[in-house]
């Protein structure tokens, strides 16, 4: 196809000042949806007036202010509900929720699942910084057992959500995870979300320098980033480290860490990466591996191919109006019974 729109991410910057407290890791967001913007339409020949974005309530939530789009500022929670009405009145939209740890799973948990399990075609963008920033420091449906917050002074009780496994079990068939400060694979993610046809949840590991800095610094510091984290492109052996010495291996039904050249592994035993696997389960292990025990996964660790509800809608929509005995709202209203006044 002929490519008729070349934009650069100048284009998808808006006049608005930006005002999220300095330091804050959505800064490194808005840079990478900007960057990847102009390759979506590259890619999918999109001009500037298919996307929408469409956010909630919540420091993550001032987003579509921030970019050249039509947009939508909803109500707390309301993101998901929003975004699958534009979707569905407009199937033609490239359809981009934001959202916050607190936003979507929390007041809007109920609105969440349910778009993933309907595999609504719209890509969510959930920033996870384990607190409520906006109203000032209250822990969130994602912080971290036992966190000190204003609401939980002497340390939270509460098991947290881990996005990924809430996705997945919601019948979810595209997760990715990023860090802010992985501006380029942040787009690069961005991009495959946009291509996948139905739900794409991307969560994205943000920092709030105000109410819980360096929540995620254990797997965000570059000193330590590498023995950390993995990134996992489809295809690919499931390798990590300084030195690239270190992989997963399936062992039994759990996930193993294990040094290659040692204790007789070698990069043959190593995983390979597929992220098209219609069956769940390693991509539920990876999407929970947590440090220090495991690498955090980061990269697309699903990407499944289904029917989306939009396709589903129209495909019922044409079948009934093949066997419909009325047409038109003409021929409704003058059906059944009528009278002349």
């Amino acid at each position: 196809m002929e490519e008729k729109f070349k934009y650069t991410p100048q284009d998808f910057k808006s006049d608005q000042e930006v005002r999220w407290c300095p330091g804050c890791g959505d800064h490194f967001i808005l840079n990478a949806v900007q960057k990847a913007l102009p390759e979506v339409s590259h890619v999918l020949n999109y001009d500037m007036e298919r996307y929408v974005f469409v956010s909630g309530i919540g420091c993550s939530s001032r987003f579509p202010y921030y970019v050249n789009t039509f947009g939508f500022h909803g109500i707390h929670g309301r993101a998901s509900a929003i975004a699958t009405g534009i979707k569905v009145a407009n199937p033609k939209l490239s359809v981009w929720q934001i959202t916050g740890d607190g936003d979507a799973l929390a007041i809007g948990g109920n609105h969440f699942i349910h778009a993933v399990r309907r595999n609504i075609d719209i890509n969510i963008l959930l920033f996870n910084n384990e607190i409520y920033g906006l109203t000032k420091g209250q822990y969130s449906p994602t912080s971290k057992l036992g966190a000190i917050t204003k609401t939980s002074p002497f340390g939270t009780v509460e098991h947290p959500f881990r996005p990924g496994e809430l996705v997945i079990g919601a019948q979810g068939k595209f997760f990715a995870r990023s860090l802010d400060v992985e501006v380029k694979l942040t787009s690069e993610i961005m991009v495959e979300a946009a291509k996948h046809d139905g739900t794409s949840v991307v969560e994205i590991l943000q920092n709030c320098v105000i109410y819980n800095d360096r929540t995620h610094a254990a797997i965000t510091d570059k000193e330590n980033r590498d023995d950390r984290v993995i990134t996992l492109r489809h295809g690919e052996k499931m390798i990590f480290g300084k030195n690239r010495d270190k992989g997963l291996i399936l062992s039994g039904l759990s996930l193993k860490v294990v040094t290659i050249g040692q204790g007789g592994f070698t990069m043959d035993d190593i995983l390979t990466h597929d992220a098209y696997e219609p069956n769940p389960g390693v991509h539920m292990m990876l999407a929970n591996m947590a440090y220090p025990d495991y690498p955090v996964a980061i990269g697309v660790i699903r990407n499944v191919k289904d029917s989306t509800y939009d396709d589903n809608v129209r495909d019922q929509v044409l079948q009934v109006m093949k066997s419909a005995k009325i047409k038109n709202m003409d021929e409704l209203l003058n059906s059944g019974e009528t009278w002349e006044v």
